[in-house]
């Protein structure tokens, strides 16, 4: 809108508005960087999720314990990434890139030589927390170093990167661990990490550090937040498995979550520099964005878990074939993306995010009729529907959270964003389990009670697959028990699995209608999108 108002202000210069629009090459080239930097650190969320039994093969660790090598990465970055705002302020967004993208090239290094789960676990803790403070700077650099009428390129780009790196993480883990070995799923960040490093720390110039913070670190605060965020994690994520609030482990981790969320809270209200600035909630627009970007988590982290479990658990695939059938979302979202960035110039974000929502929906929708025989082609569409719409919601998304904040404020806010993504799909995983588990538990019962020896059509099947076996000299009787008690136990799992689909659709058409609800950001404001 700016440079619409400027022919009619002649005091200003003719080169004022091209210098506004001006992208300095050597920045972008950077901001690339720093991009593919935050492309690792995503995609290593989900990266081993498809060989996890590789690993566990590998370091004969206990299903128990190989579930840590996902758990622990995903506790250390959520704690990091919320941090991220004041240490890019103290040490420079160079400074902390750079450091960041060595770690976690060191830290991927280490994994890959573990020779037992424990230091396994460790250094995905440390890839975890080093690599959390790539995924915010980058945010915070696409809404402070390009001019508002470049968004619609950079917003996009990112949105891309931070929706795209999840959903091929499996496919991508898949084919690495098939083809050669578990290691390199971790060996595969070494070369790019360390170009990523030389980049970010010769070509980022886009501020100046503020040492002088440090002695205004809230060290209390740290402490209380990683207490806080890591026993929420631990909760939400291992909740399921253990039975939640029956586990010693989770009462636990409740209290400690409890207190240590009530003192970090107090801290960040109490003290000259907290280790996260809340003030960016009373912006309506990054509040009511960093809702819609806490159920987008649950779309992007839920549904790229729903997909591989259902193929895993019901069709019997293995890590490959898996990411064969998921590839369709992650084409979808590439070509999706300059599409969204051309809407963006000119539909109202709201109108995106209706379509976006009322997409996924539809999408989850046509899979409430699911079936034990769903292969590809009935999961296509579903999957072609929620690759379209995460970049039709991505963008406005971002644009609404964070374009219209101040300068000063985008680097906190940035962490707090991208954690409230994070969380949302936390907290999906942990009901969308938990619901699968208790679902298809109470399924099994209704279906048991229907299949007696007063049931003349189960009576009939048994004798049949009965008389089939006995012809060939086998227990007969045993064996055609066991397969009805198979179909049993694979039918309520179907059932589950529609049962969750329908939950998640009446999320998004509630979600589709909230969007109305949404203040149109104004002409002037900082975002992209229709704004400008």
């Amino acid at each position: 809108m700016s440079a619409a108002t400027a022919p009619s202000k002649p005091g200003l210069s003719a080169s004022a508005a091209p210098a506004e629009e001006h992208m300095d090459p050597r920045r972008l080239i950077a901001f690339l960087a720093m991009v593919f930097g935050m492309f690792m650190a995503i995609l290593d969320i989900q990266i081993v999720s498809a060989s996890l039994a590789e690993i566990q093969a590998g370091l004969s660790a206990s299903s128990d314990e190989v579930a840590w090598v996902q758990t622990s990465y995903l506790i250390a970055e959520v704690i990091m990434i919320p941090l991220s705002g004041v240490l890019g302020r103290i040490l420079s967004t160079r400074v902390l890139f750079a450091i960041s993208a060595a770690g976690f090239t060191m830290a991927s290094a280490l994994a890959a030589t573990a020779t037992n789960i424990e230091q396994m676990i460790v250094y995905r803790a440390l890839q975890g927390f080093i690599g959390g403070g790539m995924i915010p700077s980058v945010f915070a650099a696409a809404f402070t170093i390009f001019p508002p009428s470049k968004r619609n390129i950079v917003s996009p780009m990112v949105g891309l990167v931070a929706t795209l790196a999840p959903t091929i993480g499996p496919t991508v883990g898949g084919y690495l661990s098939n083809s050669f070995s578990w290691h390199w799923l971790f060996l595969v960040n070494v070369i790019p990490g360390i170009i990523v490093t030389v980049m970010t720390w010769t070509l980022v110039d886009f501020d100046k550090p503020e040492p002088a913070l440090w002695k205004k670190f809230d060290w209390w605060g740290l402490l209380y937040m990683a207490l806080f965020l890591g026993t929420l994690e631990y909760v939400l994520e291992e909740g399921n498995n253990k039975d939640w609030f029956q586990g010693e482990e989770i009462v636990l981790g409740t209290v400690v979550m409890v207190t240590s969320a009530t003192a970090f809270f107090w801290r960040v209200f109490n003290s000259e520099l907290p280790v996260v600035d809340l003030r960016a909630f009373a912006n309506r627009n990054f509040a009511i964005g960093s809702l819609f970007s806490f159920v987008m988590g649950i779309g992007l982290y839920g549904l790229t878990y729903l997909y591989p479990a259902y193929l895993a658990r019901v069709r019997g695939y293995d890590s490959l074939m898996i990411g064969e059938t998921m590839f369709v979302s992650g084409l979808c979202m590439f070509f999706m993306a300059p599409v969204a960035g051309k809407l963006s110039s000119v539909l109202d974000p709201r109108v995106m995010m209706l379509a976006g929502f009322a997409g996924f929906a539809l999408g989850t929708w046509m899979v409430t009729g699911i079936t034990a025989d769903w292969d590809f082609y009935e999961l296509l569409w579903p999957q072609i529907l929620r690759g379209t719409c995460l970049m039709l919601l991505m963008v406005p998304i971002n644009n609404i959270a964070l374009g219209t904040l101040p300068p000063d404020r985008i680097k906190n806010a940035s962490g707090l964003y991208n954690l409230t993504r994070n969380l949302g799909g936390a907290v999906g995983l942990a009901i969308i389990n938990t619901l699968l588990t208790t679902r298809s538990e109470e399924h099994h019962m209704r279906l048991a009670e229907h299949i007696n020896w007063d049931n003349p059509a189960a009576l009939d099947w048994l004798n049949s697959v009965q008389g089939n076996f006995d012809s060939y000299g086998l227990d007969g009787a045993t064996v055609a028990i066991r397969k009805l008690s198979g179909i049993v136990s694979q039918q309520s799992t179907v059932m589950a699995f529609a049962d969750v689909f329908l939950l998640l659709t009446i999320l998004f058409i509630a979600l589709s209608a909230l969007t109305m609800m949404v203040q149109k950001p104004s002409a002037s404001a900082g975002g992209g999108g229709g704004g400008h």
